[in-house]
Order: structure tokens, then C-alpha cells, then sequence
């Protein structure tokens, strides 16, 4: 087995967890949300409340900034009655700034229409339109959403300037399943007389609430004497209440039949409706659906240990597979680098004797037949040389005398 071999398992492994994920992934790949406040001025208070308390819950159920579309027609920080500058509470004690310095707000003050409303819900918005504005979502987006202001049969003030109808409302929500924008949609609506606002909607996969009936009033819970006017609605109080106390983070398993069982006249003082006909299911199916579903961020695969063994058992034997081609190979390069080594050793040592004959060479060379000749006849002519200079110097002696 070669190491490269050994390197392209993890690919492999991956491409069986891909495989895998495919079968047990989630029904939706993403979570959305849609927060609308739709009131404005000061006594208005608690609407605003209502919507930054939902943004806060969502927010810390995983959703991101960058999936929530936030709008708000007022700002109540800083309204210059706010005897607490730059802060918006939902209870009395003051405990939660719902505000805070991590906001993202999408539509602003008069930007909150009806009519830019209806565009988000649709995506009828040009070019120029940032995404942070936009509903980017597919077939397999799960959206939460959630309004509140005044209202009465069949419509929702904007800003006491508009109204939105029960028929506009359902006809957006038709352009969005036909243009393949949701998967399922929980709708969630406090206002006087809101279940009236999901009557005439009649497109599928769509769960609905709303906190009081026809010729009911949406009621506040409490007020803040400090701050001088109601901050929550009941409605809302008590669904935060649910969520802040059962459902603690992304792995809890409430559904969202437990949320709606938790409502009761006593403490919402008007009678909360439920819609589950458009579930595919009925009623049995949406009330399955985890609360997490719409107010936590999506888990795109769910791996359930107690119907997974044979994958689990699949998973130790290929990570023994491994570790032992591993080893094997691990002992091969071993033997091919101590195979290598040998080579090198013994090529330095024919190097190093071919460098030492060859220094011996340059000392020692073999003496040839010519080389010898050239030396006697050498020797010769130095021992004439020597007699004749004496032979001379005799002969200039003798002159002499």
C-alpha cells in the first residue's frame, strides 16, 4: 500500500459521510426570520418592545443578522421621553436592554410600508436593493413570521397611515410558495382581533397563531412606571416566557404544540388561535414540528445514535482499516529509507577509495623503459662533463709553468 493510497482515505471517508448526510440531513437548510413592529409614537411602546424581545430570542437561538429582516417605524431609544436614553426594555426590572449595541435594524422609520412589505415577502425589489434588505430565501428556508401593532378585522395598521388586508397578506404569501421562497412558514401575529388576519390564507406548509379573536383586544401586560407606558403585550410576554424557560438552546425538543398548549385565557386574557389545516398532516404533523424549526438556527444533519449503530460500527472498522494501512506503510517507508541509506553509504565509500588511488597516483608513477634511458644517458653526460673541465684545467696548469 502505498502512502499515497493512504492519503486519499480521508477523501474517501468524507465522501461516505456526505453520503450519509444526504440521508439523515434536515428537511430545511436555513432559518429565517421576519420581525415587524408596525406602530409608531411613544404610547406605542410596547410594540416595539414586543418585536426587539422575538429578535433578541432568535438571536440567541443561532439565527444570524444576516437571515433576520428586522423593521421597526420608531425609535424609541431615542425619543427624547425615554427617561433611560438608548434603551428599550420589555419588563420592569430593567433587566434586558433589548437595544444594546448589537442591532442590525433593515428598515427604518418610514421605510416600514405595506408596500415594502409585500416586496420583501415576494422579492419585487430592483437591482439596487442590498441584500441586507432582501428575503434571500429558497424552497428549503424555513421563515419565521412575526407582527405586531394595531389592527382589527381582517387588517393591520402601518404606522396609523396604511393598512395591510388579510386577502393582501395571503396573496404574498401565495407569490412566495409559487416562486418556490419558503418551505414552511410559522406566522405568529399579536394584535386585537389578529386571528382574523391568517383566515384567508391558502397556501401550504404554513402554521399559524394569533393572540386574540374576532372582537377580541390584544391586551398589555404590565407597564413600567419609570418609563411611563406599557412595555410588552401578554401575548408576547407569555410566548417569550416559554421560549426563555423550555427552550434553552438549539438542542431542545419542545414543539411547537408544546408553545401553542401554553397559551391560556387566564393569562393572555383573549382566547389565542391556532391554524393547522395548510400543514401538510394537519394538526398531528405541525405540532410536531420542533420550536426550533423557526426560532433556531437550522442543524443540517441529525444523526440519531440509537438508529445509526450500523453506520457507527461502519466508522470504527474503517478508522481501524486506517490506522493499520497506516502502520503498514509507516514500516515500509521505514525499510525503503534503511534500503536507501545502505546505498549511500556504500557509494561514499567507492567515492572515497577512487579519491585516494588517484591521490597515490600523482606520488607514484610506474617507471617505463624510456623513463630509464633517459636518466642513464643523463648520468652519462654529467660524468664527461666533469673530465673534461678537469682535463682542461691539468692542461692550463702545465701552460703555465
Amino acid at each position: 500500500m502505498k502512502l499515497s493510497n493512504i492519503l486519499r482515505l480521508p477523501a474517501l471517508l468524507g465522501a461516505m459521510l456526505l453520503g450519509t448526510a444526504a440521508v439523515v440531513e434536515a428537511e430545511h437548510t436555513s432559518n429565517w426570520a421576519v420581525l415587524v413592529c408596525t406602530s409608531r409614537f411613544w404610547f406605542n411602546y410596547r410594540h416595539l418592545a414586543n418585536v426587539l424581545s422575538i429578535y433578541r430570542t432568535v438571536k440567541r437561538l443561532g439565527i444570524p443578522d444576516s437571515q433576520i429582516i428586522l423593521m421597526l417605524p420608531d425609535d424609541m431609544a431615542c425619543n427624547p421621553r425615554n427617561a433611560f436614553p438608548g434603551t428599550v426594555y420589555s419588563n420592569a426590572d430593567r433587566a434586558v436592554d433589548l437595544y444594546g449595541d448589537n442591532i442590525e435594524v433593515d428598515y427604518r422609520g418610514y421605510e416600514v410600508t405595506v408596500e415594502n412589505f409585500i416586496r420583501l415577502l415576494t422579492d419585487r425589489v430592483g437591482d439596487e436593493m442590498p441584500r441586507s434588505k432582501r428575503l434571500l430565501t429558497d424552497d428549503r428556508s424555513n421563515i419565521l413570521v412575526y407582527m405586531t401593532g394595531h389592527g382589527g378585522n381582517e387588517f393591520l395598521k402601518f404606522q396609523d397611515a396604511e393598512e395591510i388586508g388579510a386577502f393582501d397578506l395571503a396573496d404574498a404569501f401565495e407569490q412566495m410558495w409559487e416562486k418556490k421562497r419558503y418551505h414552511e412558514i410559522l406566522f405568529m401575529i399579536d394584535t386585537c382581533q389578529a386571528n382574523t388576519m391568517y383566515s384567508k390564507l391558502y397556501s401550504p406548509n404554513i402554521i399559524a397563531t394569533g393572540s386574540s379573536e374576532l372582537d377580541q383586544s390584544s391586551y398589555s401586560h404590565h407597564a413600567d412606571n419609570d418609563i411611563g407606558v406599557a412595555v410588552i403585550d401578554r401575548y408576547t410576554y407569555y410566548n417569550l416566557e416559554f421560549l426563555e424557560n423550555e427552550v434553552k438552546d438549539t438542542s431542545s425538543k419542545k414543539t411547537v404544540g408544546d408553545l401553542f398548549d401554553s397559551y391560556t385565557y387566564e393569562k393572555i386574557h383573549s382566547n389565542a388561535g391556532v391554524r393547522y389545516d395548510l400543514f401538510p398532516g394537519g394538526a398531528e404533523a405541525a405540532r410536531s414540528r420542533l420550536v426550533t424549526d423557526f426560532f433556531g438556527n437550522v442543524q443540517n444533519v441529525e444523526v440519531d445514535g440509537s438508529k445509526n449503530t450500523t453506520l457507527e460500527e461502519d466508522l470504527l472498522a474503517l478508522s481501524k482499516t486506517i490506522a493499520a494501512l497506516r502502520e503498514k506503510a509507516g514500516e515500509e517507508e521505514a525499510i525503503s529509507v534503511g534500503k536507501g541509506n545502505a546505498a549511500k553509504n556504500e557509494t561514499k565509500k567507492e567515492t572515497k577509495n577512487e579519491t585516494l588511488l588517484t591521490h597515490k597516483s600523482q606520488f607514484a608513477k610506474p617507471l617505463t623503459d624510456d623513463d630509464w634511458l633517459v636518466k642513464k644517458l643523463s648520468a652519462l653526460g654529467a660524468v664527461v662533463g666533469c673530465a673534461v673541465l678537469w682535463q682542461m684545467g691539468s692542461w692550463l696548469e702545465s701552460a703555465q709553468k
